[in-house]
C-alpha cells in the first residue's frame, strides 16, 4: 500500500503558508505517495483546494490523521494535535522540539521521528532543502518593506519643483541570507545602503548588492570562516564606532540571527537615544528576542521619536512565493527517502541523520 502523506492546515497565528503546492503534490504523487491535503491548508497563500484536486491530492479534514504516514507542516503543531497522529509517523517541519518542553514530549510520546529542518546541515547538497535560507530572503525583503512604509521621509533621491531631496541612509545589519536580501531591496528603492557584519568576509557580498561596507575598524575573523569572539575592549571600541554612526542613519534593519540561540543584541538603549527623532528601525530578530535592546516582539512603537518595529513571521507576509519555496525545500528533503511509494530511510546519509530528532545513536545507525 502506498506511503499516506498528509499536507496539515496550520494553526498558528497569522500563519499563510502551506507546506507543499500543487506542484510538489504533483511530483509526490509520481514518487508513489497518496496524497491527502486538509482542506483550505492552501488558502492564505493562493492555493485553493480545486488545484490540489486538480493535481491528484484527496481533499480531507483535520480528523483522521492517524492513518498519515509522513505528515509536513510549516509551523511545528500542538501537543494535543501530535497526540492525533499515528504512532512512529514521521513528521516534516520547522518543529523546534526542544523550545517546547510539551511538544517535545507530546513528540517522544507517541514515538515521532521528526524532522526539524532548522537542524538541517547547511553544505551545497543540501541548499536546494534549506528552509531557513528561502524563508529568510522573504523576511529581509518585507522587512525593509515595513521600513519604508514607517519611515518619514522618501528612500531615493527625488529632484522636483520644491526642491532635491536627498536619499534616506539605510543601514543592513547582518550580512546573512536576510540582511543582503534588504541591501538589495534598499538598493532597488533608491536608498543610500551600507551593510554592516562582524564578519569581514561579507565586504565582497554586500558590495556585490549595491552596498557600502561599514567597517568600524575591529575585524573578528576567525579560523575557518566563522567570527570569533571580541574582546571587552574591541567590543566597546566597535559599540561606540556604531554609535556614532546611527546618528546620522534613517532606518536601520537588523537581521542578525543565530539559530537555536538568542539574537545577539547590538543596537543599544543608548544608541538608539543617539539618534535622530524621525528615524526607524526594523528589528527581523525580534522572534528570538530583537538585535534592539529595545524591541518589543510584535509591536511597534515610538521611543524618544525613533520607531521601533519588532515584527513577527515576515516570511507569511509573502506566502505565495515563501509557500512555494519552502514547498519546494521540502519536496527536495523528503524525496531522500520517499520512494516507490514507500518510506525508506538511508541512515548513512548525513542529511537524514543529523536532521533526525531524536538523534539516532551510532550503533542504530549501523543495525538500520
Amino acid at each position: 500500500m502506498a506511503v499516506e502523506v498528509r499536507v496539515l492546515k496550520e494553526a498558528a497565528a497569522g500563519e499563510r503558508r502551506v507546506a507543499a503546492t500543487p506542484e510538489t503534490v504533483k511530483k509526490l504523487i509520481a514518487a508513489g505517495a497518496r496524497v491527502l491535503v486538509e482542506r483550505g491548508a492552501g488558502d492564505g497563500a493562493g492555493f485553493v483546494d480545486a488545484a490540489y484536486a486538480d493535481a491528484g491530492a484527496g481533499l480531507v479534514d483535520a480528523q483522521g490523521r492517524d492513518s498519515a504516514d509522513l505528515l509536513l507542516c510549516v509551523q511545528p503543531p500542538s501537543p494535543d494535535a501530535i497526540a492525533d497522529f499515528k504512532t512512529g509517523a514521521t513528521l516534516v517541519g520547522v518543529l523546534q522540539p526542544t523550545a517546547d518542553a510539551a511538544r517535545a514530549e507530546a513528540l517522544q510520546a507517541k514515538g515521532i521521528q521528526a524532522f526539524p529542518l532548522e537542524r538541517l546541515p547547511r553544505t551545497t547538497r543540501a541548499q536546494a532543502m534549506d528552509v531557513l535560507s528561502s524563508q529568510a530572503g522573504m523576511a529581509g525583503y518585507k522587512a525593509v518593506l515595513i521600513a519604508a512604509q514607517l519611515a518619514p521621509r522618501f528612500f531615493p533621491m527625488l529632484t522636483t519643483a520644491a526642491g532635491t531631496i536627498r536619499p534616506s541612509k539605510v543601514l543592513i545589519v547582518g550580512a546573512g541570507v536576510a540582511g543582503l536580501q534588504g541591501v538589495a531591496t534598499a538598493k532597488r528603492l533608491g536608498a543610500q545602503v551600507e551593510g554592516f557584519d562582524v564578519r569581514p568576509e561579507t565586504r565582497e557580498q554586500i558590495e556585490s548588492l549595491g552596498g557600502k561596507f561599514l567597517d568600524l575598524g575591529v575585524s573578528a575573523a576567525g579560523e575557518g570562516g566563522y567570527a570569533r569572539q571580541l574582546t571587552e575592549e574591541e567590543r566597546a571600541l566597535q559599540q561606540q564606532r556604531l554609535a556614532d554612526h546611527l546618528k546620522g542613519i534613517d532606518v536601520v534593519v537588523c537581521t542578525a540571527a543565530v539559530p537555536g540561540r538568542p539574537a545577539p543584541k547590538i543596537i543599544t538603549t543608548a544608541m538608539v537615544d543617539g539618534m535622530k527623532p524621525g528615524s526607524v528601525i526594523v528589528d527581523l530578530a525580534a522572534e528570538t528576542g530583537g538585535n534592539c535592546e529595545l524591541t518589543r516582539p510584535g509591536e511597534t512603537y515610538a521611543h524618544h521619536g525613533v520607531t521601533i518595529a519588532g515584527p513577527l513571521n515576515l516570511a507569511s507576509l509573502g506566502a505565495v512565493h515563501a509557500s512555494e519555496m519552502y514547498a519546494r525545500n521540502v519536496l527536495n528533503f523528503v524525496a531522500l527517502f520517499v520512494k516507490d511509494g514507500a518510506l525508506q530511510f538511508d541512515w548513512d546519509d548525513e542529511l537524514l541523520a543529523k536532521t533526525v530528532w531524536p538523534e539516532r545513536p551510532a550503533a542504530a545507525n549501523a543495525a538500520a
